[in-house]
């Protein structure tokens, strides 16, 4: 901690996503594609989109966007919590290729497991700085399931520039949010004595 944040470029290579540690500060540029609960029940239960997922990264978000002719603007980009999709992660992350996660909150050890077995890290976004992170969206590249999903649930495909995270779960089976809890179970226990 405290060291200039490691500049990352989607696709990203397993080699760099095993070379991170917690604790990291990252700044991402290329794609994102967006994903919340109803995405992740879908692929989980085996459905399709037109979205090349390998060595990318999934970003638990319902961004808040406009129509502008025929482009869309991302106005908020803000993370959800992403505990919610822990059924789901471990599976996705093997069979989607997937090197970054971005969220809020953490995840649980399936998904932990899943980073280590697979070359993925859990990168936590600022919450509360949905219209900053908006910020780092240069453009929407497509919007895949639409129509079946409506706007917050579909995947934004995005296309962003220096976007701001931490990690938070690497690829060596540390987690952050684990480590707090047990410091805080830990003190909590003190405390009652």
């Amino acid at each position: 901690m405290g060291h200039d944040p490691i500049r990352l470029d989607t696709p990203l290579a397993e080699a760099d996503v095993r070379a991170l540690r917690t604790g990291d500060a990252v700044l991402l540029s290329g794609v994102l594609f967006t994903a919340r609960d109803a995405v992740h029940k879908y692929l989980h239960a085996g459905g399709t989109l037109a979205c090349d997922f390998r060595n990318g990264v999934l970003y638990h978000c319902g961004p808040v966007t406009v129509r502008e002719g025929d482009a869309w603007r991302v106005t908020a980009a803000g993370p959800t919590t992403s505990i919610r999709e822990e059924p789901y992660m471990p599976e996705l992350i093997a069979r989607l290729g997937l090197r970054a996660i971005i969220g809020k909150g953490g995840m649980g050890e399936g998904t932990l497991v899943a980073c280590r077995e697979c070359g993925c890290v859990y990168l936590h976004a600022v919450g509360g700085a949905a219209q900053s992170l908006a910020r780092c969206v240069e453009r929407v590249i497509a919007v895949h399931g639409y129509d079946r999903f409506g706007a917050p649930e579909a995947v934004w495909e995005l296309l962003v520039q220096d976007f701001p995270a931490m990690v938070t779960m690497d690829s060596h089976g540390n987690s952050l949010h684990a480590d707090v809890a047990r410091r805080s179970q830990q003190r909590l226990a003190e405390l009652l004595v």
